[in-house]
C-alpha cells in the first residue's frame, strides 16, 4: 500500500475541515519512532501533539490495558463504578498543588475537561463571565472556542460563540505585550465590560500550547491568583498540554509555586488513550448536584488503567527528571544554532523542562514572524525523516514534544535534523 493511493482515498471519504501535517500514514510506532505504510522510518518530535510523553506503544501501558480489556472495556461509571477511576482520582488530588483536599472527575478529551471546568466554576461561585487570554487555545466545542484567543483556524465561520467570555492580551515580552499591560487590560475590562462580581473564573495556560509555547511569567501568575483571591474569582489552569511530566514537573504551575483552584489536564494522562480530568479543591468540585455532570465514556476503564501506568511510568523512570535533561540538551542546540551568523532567523528559544519551542523571524533585530519560512521547515524536516509541529498566533513557531523516553541518540539524530533542515530552506530563500 502507498501513502499517495490512502491520501486519494482520504480525500474522497474525510472532509478537509479535519487537517492532517504529515501526508502519510502510520503503520506502527515504537517510544519515539513511526514507520509509514511503506516502510519509511521517521523519529517523532510531535508526540501526538504532547500525548505521548510514555513514547509510542509503551510496553506497560499495552500489558495493562490488554489485561483489563479481557475483564470489561466499558460500563458507564455512571452506572456501574470500577476501582480504576477512584484510584486514579486519589493519585491525581494527591499530585495537584491546590493546596488544598481535591477531588477529580474524567472525560475523554481536554475540551470536556475545559467544558466543565466552566460549568463547575460557575455552579460553584453562582457567577457567569468567563476571563481568558490572547493566543490561548482550549478546545474546538463553542465554548472552548470562545475561550479561545484566535481566530484562523479554530473559530473562523463558527460564530456567534457563547456570551460573557471576555480576552486580554498574555503577557509576551517577544511582541511588547508587558505584564502591566495585561493588569491595565484587566483593570479596563472591569471598568467597561463586566464587573469583578460577575466573573467566574479566569482560565489560563501556564505555558501557551497552540498559541506559541510562551511561558506566563511566575510573577504575574502570583498577581492574579492575588487578584483572583480578592475577588472572589477561580483561577483555572489549563494543563491539557504542559502538564503529566512535560515541562519536569508533574503540572507547569508547579514551577510558579502558584495554587490554582481548578486544573485541567488530558494529552499525556493515559498515554494515547482518550482520558481527561478536572483536578480541583473538594469545596469546589462538590458544589454541583448530582448528575451535572458525567459523559457516556467518560472515565473509561480502559483510560483509567492506561493513566495508572502512565503515574508509574512517570515515577519508575524518573521522567522528570528526563524531562528536564531533555529541555538542557534542546536548548543549548537551539540557542547555540541560534548565536551563529548562519541562523539569524532564529528570534528566539524558549522552554520550560521538555516543552520547548523556537520562533523563526524574518529580522532578528525586529522580530518579524516568518510563517513562510516555517512551514518550509516544517515540510523538509518531514522528507528529512523527522515530523515537527509548528504553532502560534503567527504560525512562525516550532514546537517540540518528543517522548520524554526518547533514545538519547534519537534525540541528538532528531536535532541535527532540525538543522540540516534549516539550512536547506534558509539557504533556498536567500
Amino acid at each position: 500500500m502507498l501513502n499517495q493511493d490512502l491520501l486519494k482515498r482520504r480525500t474522497q471519504s474525510v472532509p478537509r475541515g479535519v487537517a492532517t501535517i504529515a501526508p502519510v500514514f502510520v503503520a506502527k510506532a515504537k517510544n519515539s519512532e513511526i514507520w509509514d505504510v511503506e516502510g519509511k522510518r521517521y523519529i517523532d518530535f510531535a508526540g501526538g501533539i504532547a500525548v505521548l510523553n510514555t513514547g509510542h506503544s509503551h510496553p506497560k501501558i499495552i500489558d495493562a490495558v490488554s489485561k483489563q480489556l479481557q475483564n470489561y472495556n466499558h460500563t458507564a461509571f455512571q452506572v456501574i463504578g470500577y476501582e480504576s477511576y477512584i484510584t486514579l482520582a486519589e493519585k491525581l488530588n494527591q499530585l495537584a498543588p491546590t493546596g488544598e483536599n481535591n477531588k477529580t472527575i474524567f472525560f475523554s478529551t481536554g475540551a470536556e475537561a475545559l467544558e466543565n471546568s466552566i460549568k463547575i466554576a460557575r455552579a460553584a461561585t453562582k457567577r457567569s463571565a468567563i476571563i481568558a487570554f490572547t493566543g490561548g487555545f482550549h478546545g474546538r466545542t463553542m465554548m472552548t472556542l470562545a475561550m479561545t484567543g484566535k481566530i484562523v483556524p479554530y473559530k473562523s465561520g463558527f460564530g456567534p460563540f457563547p456570551a460573557e467570555v471576555y480576552h486580554i492580551p498574555f503577557p509576551n515580552k517577544l511582541h511588547n505585550v508587558a505584564e502591566e499591560d495585561s493588569f491595565k487590560a484587566l483593570e479596563s475590562l472591569f471598568k467597561t465590560d463586566v464587573e469583578p462580581s460577575r466573573v467566574a473564573a479566569i482560565v489560563i495556560e501556564p505555558i501557551q500550547g497552540e498559541g506559541g509555547f510562551y511561558i506566563a511569567p511566575f510573577n504575574f501568575l502570583k498577581q492574579l491568583r492575588d487578584l483572583c483571591t480578592h475577588y472572589g474569582i477561580l483561577l483555572i489552569a489549563d494543563e491539557v498540554q504542559s502538564g503529566i511530566a512535560r515541562t519536569g514537573k508533574m503540572f507547569a504551575i508547579e514551577h510558579s509555586k502558584v495554587k490554582p483552584d481548578l486544573i485541567t489536564v488530558a494529552k499525556s494522562l493515559a498515554g494515547g488513550f482518550p482520558l481527561s480530568a478536572v483536578v480541583g479543591k473538594s469545596k469546589i468540585m462538590d458544589q454541583v448536584e448530582p448528575g451535572g455532570l458525567g459523559g457516556t465514556y467518560a472515565g473509561n476503564p480502559l483510560a483509567c488503567v492506561a493513566g495508572l501506568t502512565v503515574l508509574d511510568i512517570i515515577q519508575e523512570e524518573k521522567l522528570l527528571e528526563r524531562a528536564q535533561i531533555i529541555g538542557k540538551k534542546m536548548t543549548d542546540f537551539l540557542n547555540n544554532m541560534a548565536q551563529s551568523n548562519q541562523f539569524n532567523c532564529i528570534g528566539e528559544v524558549r522552554g520550560l523542562g521538555a516543552m520547548v519551542a523556537f520562533e523563526l523571524v524574518k529580522d532578528r533585530m525586529h522580530n518579524e514572524p516568518d510563517s513562510d519560512l516555517t512551514k518550509a521547515l516544517v515540510s523538509q524536516a518531514l522528507k528529512n525523516n523527522l515530523i515537527i509541529l509548528s504553532c502560534g498566533t503567527y504560525g512562525n513557531v516550532i514546537r517540540l514534544l518528543m517522548p520524554l523516553t526518547i533514545q538519547d541518540e534519537l534525540l541528538v539524530e532528531g536535532l541535527e535534523t532540525i538543522k540540516s533542515s534549516l539550512e536547506q530552506v534558509f539557504n533556498v530563500k536567500n
